[in-house]
């Protein structure tokens, strides 16, 4: 029967599901196989970085077989020539996310590549609409990795946002890890659903043996979102988005103690020589509340028929009832 939908028109793929650009793990690998399994592969550049895009970006033109495939920024990090540089290879799609996407908004129309704007709170949805987004990202609060400090959860948030923006295509993100959650998006007026941590428990994905391990283990009472390992490890995602993680050892020391961390670099010390002495991980890893969902790490490129069919069962359950 296959779900055709607003999102699958405008991008000629198979199926209503995107890859969130993880940065730095959505690699060209993940991203090709995706894309080649019928959904959106969004590579996951983050900051833009000249030599990882220089790496990933010929993979992907390799294994991608001349699907659509799309580029993710953030936002908050990135400069125009970043972007222009990116355009250069011809993506389907830009997706900026985290902060004002203005300032690039007119180097992505000039290339003629359609602007996937995610948000994740009502005021940055209307931004979004305003700047003319093709596609609008509604990222609910149970999203693994950065989003909204005060945002809302996935399941009230999606439906105000589709009706805020119509007829401007929607996905939902947040929470989903199965053909169940990907149909709930539908239900819920989504052209789609953009899936992050699933796709990190995958073949191509390019995350430690480790991190995909805990994902596959991992339960959603075991995350949280916190700033306490972008202080620690000096990043300098704004305060405004924090990051939803597997439990932590650093975090059971700090939880709640964010500004003291800031001011003590004693601190901040001590979680990089951790991280040097293998005792914590290189990276936190970023988890979603569906990671009980998750138990195999298959190809990415069977994974999106399989949530694609479940999806279906899901809708045609549903329409039983």
């Amino acid at each position: 029967m296959g779900l055709s939908t607003a999102f699958t028109e405008l991008f000629g793929v198979e199926h209503p599901i995107a890859l969130a650009p993880m940065g730095g793990s959505a690699g060209g690998a993940l991203t090709a196989a995706v894309s080649r399994g019928g959904g959106l592969g969004l590579l996951g550049s983050g900051n833009g970085d000249r030599d990882w895009l220089a790496r990933e970006l010929p993979l992907l033109a390799e294994e991608g077989a001349g699907k659509p495939w799309g580029i993710g920024f953030q936002t908050w990090a990135v400069d125009d020539d970043a972007i222009a540089r990116a355009l250069e290879h011809d993506p389907s799609a830009v997706m900026l996310s985290f902060g004002d996407p203005g300032p690039f908004v007119e180097r992505v129309r000039s290339a003629g590549t359609a602007l996937i704007l995610q948000v994740t709170d009502l005021e940055e949805a209307r931004r979004a609409v305003d700047l003319g987004a093709d596609v609008i990202v509604a990222q609910g609060t149970e999203a693994g990795g950065h989003g909204a400090r005060r945002g809302r959860s996935t399941l009230p948030f999606v439906p105000v946002v589709v009706d805020l923006a119509a007829p401007v295509p929607v996905l939902a993100a947040g929470g989903i890890a199965d053909g169940r959650g990907v149909a709930a998006a539908l239900a819920l007026g989504a052209a789609g659903a953009l899936l992050g941590t699933r796709f990190q428990a995958t073949a191509e994905a390019l995350v430690a043996d480790s991190t995909a391990r805990a994902i596959v283990e991992g339960r959603g009472e075991d995350t949280e979102r916190n700033r306490v390992l972008d202080i620690a490890r000096g990043s300098r995602w704004p305060a405004r988005y924090t990051a939803r993680t597997l439990a932590h050892p650093f975090l059971d020391g700090w939880r709640g103690r964010e500004s003291e961390l800031s001011a003590d670099p004693d601190a901040q010390q001590a979680y990089q020589d951790a991280v040097v002495r293998g005792e914590i991980p290189a990276l936190p890893q970023w988890a979603s509340e569906a990671v009980d969902l998750i138990d195999d790490l298959p190809s990415a490129a069977d994974l999106v028929g399989t949530l694609a069919a479940q999806a279906e069962q899901a809708l045609a359950r549903a329409g039983r009832r």
